[in-house]
């Protein structure tokens, strides 16, 4: 029996794309594949170009170089003028500012995109209800918007996205308006709406949480380019580069220097490695905070003084100054117990969990 090793089909892709105002370029040289099923989070600070990209592919733009595919549809294509308005790529759209229309019902906002396609009244109300109860709000269709909460509304939004069944939903830092505390519930529950679904997702965001718990796959944005797209497992192991470990959080980025056949941070001139197997092109240096650990006052542990510590759930984070004072070197740890600001301590670093970046890779 002969078994097939084809890729699968991808729910959407882009291959070389830019977009261009003029002299201007926000966008270069983007290409991803997001295969069916799964979420591809687009993950960045403001202005690095993530929300342009999703009006790319939602058909909210048309790209300057490049083309766009959904399914096996080809909707752009700068280099032929091929170009699908958005509601003719098959795709739902959910909104930071949820987009519900004030003077219509929840049932009616729900219901708008079938009646756009011309269903039948009976049809449209049974789809309508079947999305109102798969995000829990069935008892709610009568009501105004404005008679619910903030994590109501965005439920509503979504129902509307998913009502026409769509191969693809969008999503524009759908939780930006709400607190911390309902951001955190509505993660997991968008999450298992895609999952039992069987969604494609594309989801922006500028939060790590969000993407690095929702999305199948991250792309970590910068400047119009995708500086890594990865699974988050790799993001957080394997960073391509400094400014990705840096924007993510994932410990202290340092500068460093090889002399004497020992690698030293910069600042500070601490030892932190020897020789063995650092590139010789290497200039910044990532040490996670699971890289360090309290040591006994030793020859072998470098001294360094607790700046502040701060309560987290797995532990206290402390920030140590290393090398001289004003070297400003801060490294961070995790601690079983609170450390006092202003303590000595000494501390050891694992080698083997330092991630190192060639001048390539630093740019």
């Amino acid at each position: 029996m002969n078994v097939s090793t084809r890729p699968p089909l991808a729910a959407v892709s882009a291959a070389a794309l830019e977009l261009s105002y003029g002299a201007t370029s926000i966008l270069r040289g983007i290409d991803f594949s997001l295969p069916s099923g799964k979420t591809l989070a687009l993950l960045g600070p403001s202005g690095c170009g993530k929300t342009t990209l999703l009006r790319l592919v939602a058909g909210l733009l048309a790209p300057t170089k490049g083309r766009i595919s959904i399914a096996d549809q080809l909707v752009a294509d700068a280099s032929n003028g091929t170009f699908l308005p958005p509601e003719k790529r098959g795709l739902g759209m959910v909104f930071q500012d949820y987009g519900l229309w004030p003077h219509m019902t929840v049932g009616g906002n729900v219901a708008f995109p079938l009646e756009m396609r011309g269903l039948n009244k009976t049809d449209r109300e049974t789809r309508t209800m079947r999305a109102l109860e798969r995000v829990g709000l069935a008892a709610y269709a009568t009501r105004r918007p404005s008679e619910l909460s903030g994590g109501q509304q965005q439920r509503v939004a979504i129902a509307r996205a998913i009502v026409a069944e769509p191969a693809l939903i969008l999503f524009d830092e759908p939780l930006s308006n709400l607190d911390r505390e309902l951001r955190e519930t509505m993660v997991d529950e968008i999450g298992s709406l895609i999952s039992s679904l069987g969604l494609t997702a594309i989801y922006v965001t500028h939060d790590h949480s969000e993407a690095l718990s929702l999305a199948d796959e991250v792309a970590i944005m910068r400047a119009g380019r995708i500086e890594q797209l990865a699974s988050p497992d790799i993001l957080v192991d394997q960073p391509a580069s400094a400014e990705v470990a840096d924007f993510l959080r994932l410990g202290s980025v340092m500068a460093v220097e090889r002399r004497d056949g020992a690698w030293y941070l910069a600042q500070g001139g601490v030892q932190i490695a020897a020789d063995d197997s650092v590139p010789a092109d290497t200039t910044h240096a990532l040490l996670p905070a699971r890289a360090m650990e309290i040591a006994e006052a030793s020859q072998s542990a470098i001294a360094g003084k607790v700046l502040r510590s701060q309560f987290r759930g797995d532990g206290h984070m402390a920030t140590v100054l290393v090398g001289s004072p004003e070297s400003n070197a801060e490294l961070q740890l995790i601690s079983r117990t609170r450390l006092r600001s202003g303590d000595h301590v000494g501390l050891r670093i694992d080698p083997q969990r330092i991630c190192w970046f060639s001048r390539q890779a630093h740019k």
